[in-house]
C-alpha cells in the first residue's frame, strides 16, 4: 500500500517528474526503506530523461482536457522544477483562474442589465470593481564622477560663443565689397528648349557648332591691311612723279591716263567706310539676306589683307564681293548684269567674273566663316529679345560693320556681344548684361565695356555723319525707328565714373 501525501497535488506530477533532480516524494521514501540507494535511482534519471511508461497522449491533451473543464492550464516551461518553483507556478495559475472568473460573473451582469434594461426592470447598481494601477517603479541612475565632469564640459563648450577667424573675417569683407555676398544664384534658364521638336534648330548639336566658331574665328581674321602699308613721303612721290612725266611725253599718251596714273593708290579707313556705305544700299536695294551683308564685308577685309588693290579697282572688289557673297548664301542670287546697271556700268562683265575668279582663289574658296551675324542669331536667343531689341541689335551691328576701327581690331563674337550691351543700355534694360549672356557669349560686362562705348559713340555721330545709310535704314518705322533713340552717351559716363571713384580711393 502507497502512502500519499495529502498535501499533493496529482496534477503536478507530469512536470514534478520531468526535473533532472527531484526532489524526494513518498515512493522514494519506500525505496529508501526497502534499501535502494537514491544515487542509482538519480543516475538512471539522469541517463534516460523521460518518464517510464508514459503516455504521449495524454500529455498532449492534458492541456485541452483541463481546459474544457475549466481547471487553470500551467505554462509549458523548459526550465527544471523545483518543489518551490511548481508551487509559485500552481498559485499564479489559480489567480489568473480567479480574474477570469470575476471577469465572466461581470459580463453575466451587464447582459442582465441589458435584459432587465429592455423589460422596463431596474436593477440597483452594483459598484465596479477598482483597477488598481500598479506603481511604477522609480530607477535611479547613478553616474559616476568622471561621467558628470565630461557632461558639465561638453555643456560648458556648447554654451561658449563662437570666434571668426582672422582668416574668414577678412574673406566677408572682400565678398562684401565685391558685391559677390548676399545676391542669390541666377538660375540659368535653357535657350534651346522650346527648338526641341525643330530640326532645323539642331538642339543636340548647337552648343557644338558655337563652340567651333569660338575656336576657330581667329583662324581666318583679317589682318591690319591699313598700317601694313609702306609709308611714302612728298620726296619719293616728287621722283617718281618726275619719271612717270618722261614717261608719259615719250609714250605720247593721253593726259588722262597721266592724272589717273599719279591718282594715289593707298586705300584708307575713309574710303573702305565710303564702300561700306555702298554696299548697304545695295544691299537694301536688292532686299537681300541679313547674312549677305556681314559675308560681303568679311570677303573685302580678307582679299584687301592678301592682295594689294588700287583705289580704282576698290569698287569692282566691293561689287564682286556681294555676288559671291549672294551666291553662297541666297536662294535667287542677282545676275551679274544687276549689279552692272547698279554700278553704271563701270565695269564690264568680264572685269566682274575675272575678279570672282581671283577673289576665291586668294582665299582658297574657303567661305564658311564665323561673321558677326552668326554669333548676333544665338546672343539675342540668349537676350532673350523682342522685335525692339532685335532691331537695336542689328542698328548697333551695322554702325560697327561700316567702320574699319570696328571690325579689324575687334573678334566677330565681341562685336556680337558688344552690340547687344549697348542695345540694352540704349533701351534701360536691367540688369544691363546677365548670368545667361555672360554663359552663352562667354564674356563678362567689364570685358565688353570698351567695344560697347566706340558703338554708342558712332551712334552719337550718325546724326552728322556723311555716311548715313545705316541711319536711314533704321530710323524709318519698318525697323521700329531705333536710330532716332537717344544715345547712351551719359550711361557709360556713369559707368566709367564709377569705376574711377574705387580706383582714387
Amino acid at each position: 500500500m502507497k502512502i500519499r501525501d495529502p498535501s499533493f497535488d496529482p496534477s503536478l506530477l507530469p512536470l514534478l517528474s520531468s526535473s533532472r533532480t527531484p526532489p524526494l516524494r513518498p515512493p522514494e521514501l519506500q525505496l529508501w526503506s526497502k534499501g535502494v540507494p537514491v544515487g542509482k535511482q538519480q543516475k538512471a534519471s539522469d541517463g534516460n530523461n523521460r518518464r517510464a511508461l508514459g503516455d504521449i497522449g495524454n500529455l498532449v491533451n492534458a492541456h485541452a482536457r483541463s481546459a474544457a473543464e475549466g481547471k487553470p492550464q500551467l505554462p509549458q516551461i523548459s526550465r527544471p522544477l523545483s518543489r518551490s518553483f511548481g508551487a509559485q507556478l500552481l498559485r499564479n495559475a489559480q489567480a489568473a483562474a480567479e480574474a477570469a472568473a470575476v471577469a465572466n460573473n461581470v459580463q453575466k451582469h451587464v447582459k442582465a442589465d441589458d435584459v432587465g434594461a429592455a423589460k422596463g426592470v431596474t436593477k440597483p447598481k452594483t459598484k465596479a470593481a477598482a483597477t488598481v494601477k500598479p506603481k511604477q517603479e522609480t530607477v535611479v541612475v547613478e553616474i559616476s564622477p568622471d561621467t558628470a565632469a565630461a557632461f558639465s564640459g561638453k555643456k560648458a563648450r556648447s554654451s561658449k560663443k563662437k570666434m571668426h577667424t582672422y582668416s574668414s573675417v577678412l574673406t566677408a569683407r572682400s565678398k562684401v565689397a565685391c558685391g559677390i555676398s548676399g545676391k542669390p544664384a541666377e538660375i540659368v534658364p535653357d535657350i534651346d528648349a522650346p527648338d526641341v521638336g525643330d530640326q532645323l534648330a539642331v538642339v543636340d548639336y548647337v552648343e557644338d557648332i558655337y563652340r567651333f566658331y569660338k575656336l576657330s574665328e581667329n583662324s581666318f581674321r583679317p589682318n591690319d591691311y591699313m598700317g601694313s602699308e609702306v609709308e611714302i613721303n612728298a620726296k619719293m612721290r616728287s621722283i617718281l612723279a618726275d619719271w612717270l612725266i618722261e614717261v608719259h611725253h615719250k609714250f605720247e599718251l593721253m593726259p588722262e591716263t597721266l592724272y589717273l596714273t599719279m591718282y594715289k593708290v593707298e586705300i584708307n579707313a575713309k574710303m573702305r567706310s565710303i564702300l561700306a556705305d555702298w554696299l548697304i544700299e545695295v544691299h537694301h536695294k536688292f532686299e537681300l539676306m541679313p547674312e549677305t551683308l556681314y559675308l560681303t564685308m568679311y570677303i573685302i577685309d580678307r582679299y584687301l589683307s592678301l592682295e594689294v588693290v588700287v583705289r580704282r579697282e576698290l569698287q569692282l572688289v566691293g561689287m564682286t564681293s556681294m555676288l559671291i557673297a549672294c551666291k553662297y548664301e541666297e536662294i535667287w542670287a542677282p545676275e551679274v548684269t544687276d549689279f552692272i546697271c547698279i554700278s553704271d556700268k563701270a565695269y564690264t562683265r568680264e572685269q566682274i567674273l575675272a575678279k570672282e575668279k581671283g577673289i576665291l582663289d586668294k582665299l582658297e574658296w574657303n567661305l564658311t566663316v564665323a561673321t558677326p551675324y552668326v554669333f548676333l542669331v544665338r546672343f539675342l536667343k540668349a537676350a532673350l529679345s523682342d522685335k525692339e531689341m532685335e532691331y537695336m541689335v542689328f542698328f548697333f551691328a551695322d554702325l560697327g560693320l561700316m567702320h574699319y576701327s570696328m571690325m579689324i581690331p575687334y573678334s566677330s563674337s565681341m562685336v556680337a556681344a558688344a552690340s547687344v550691351y549697348a542695345a540694352r543700355c540704349t533701351l534701360n534694360k536691367t540688369p544691363l548684361w546677365t548670368e545667361t549672356l555672360r554663359r552663352h557669349t562667354g564674356f563678362s560686362e567689364p570685358e565688353l565695356k570698351e567695344c560697347g562705348k566706340l558703338l554708342v559713340e558712332l551712334h552719337s555721330t550718325a546724326v552728322d555723319s556723311k555716311l548715313r545709310a545705316v541711319y536711314k535704314k533704321y530710323a524709318s518705322p519698318q525697323r521700329g525707328s531705333m536710330a532716332l533713340h537717344p544715345p547712351a552717351t551719359k550711361l557709360f559716363e556713369g559707368l566709367q565714373s564709377a569705376e574711377q571713384l574705387p580706383a582714387s580711393s
